[in-house]
């Protein structure tokens, strides 16, 4: 489980605006996330789930075959 070390930053009527965080938390945020991966990584991803959803079974490689 990742430890998150933050600061909130409050308006002057007290209510919460914003959150600091160290940027090496961040970054494995951003890495847990997924949100570090390249446009193309993200469309490949996109395809195997709509292949999954549609039960497209040949567009998978059976594991005996790896």
């Amino acid at each position: 489980m990742i430890n998150i070390h933050k600061k909130v930053v409050l308006d002057e009527y007290g209510n919460p605006t914003e959150v600091i965080i160290p940027y090496k938390e961040f970054l494995e945020l951003e890495e847990l996330l997924g949100l570090d991966l390249e446009d193309e990584v993200k469309e490949h991803l996109r395809q195997a789930k709509n292949d999954r959803m549609l039960t497209k079974a040949d567009s998978y490689i059976n594991l005996d075959e790896i």
